[in-house]
């Protein structure tokens, strides 16, 4: 069972990861206006900028204040992942489950209804999240573990019966 905890710890992991990355991509590098943001207002980005002229630089500023604190969950949950997730803490996996809908899972849901173009890539972005807390489940409720105790208890029998026979 340990290493099917370990397994959920780790893919927690892999998405606080997901979410640095995510955080430094939107404060370094990600434009003001992406061509989908245009497209969703329904102007071109030349019309944006002369109806807003101080638009770009604000969002530069709302996108580095977003990404730090995108970084700063990732680095959170990885954290959470390596201590109180993985050590099975009481509460853990409600904390990881609702931080994970608020924050990458609200991300995809609010790409999807706007037909963004990254929509399919956040989406993929929640898998982790999704498979840690399935296994934590799994393996807090016993189900994943039976499997590997059945099989353990077997082969102590069949040892057993060996020993006996020499």
């Amino acid at each position: 069972m340990k290493s099917y905890r370990t397994l959920a710890s780790a893919s927690l992991a892999f998405g606080g990861l997901i979410l640095i990355g995510m955080g430094f991509y939107f404060a370094l590098l990600r434009p003001s206006l992406l061509p989908e943001d245009a497209r969703y207002i329904g102007k071109s980005a030349a019309q944006i900028q002369l109806a807003l002229p101080g638009l770009s630089g604000w969002l530069g500023h709302v996108f580095g204040v977003l990404g730090g604190y995108m970084a700063a969950t990732g680095l959170l949950t990885v954290y959470v992942a390596a201590t109180s997730f993985r050590a099975g803490t009481r509460g853990a996996r409600s904390v990881v489950a609702v931080a994970g809908l608020l924050s990458i899972g609200w991300m995809a849901i609010e790409n999807f209804l706007i037909s963004s173009d990254f929509k399919w890539l956040l989406a993929a972005f929640t898998l982790p999240w999704m498979i840690a807390l399935t296994l934590d489940l799994l393996t807090s409720s016993g189900r994943v573990g039976e499997a590997e105790s059945r099989k353990d208890t077997h082969e102590i029998d069949t040892i057993s019966k060996e020993a006996a026979i020499e």
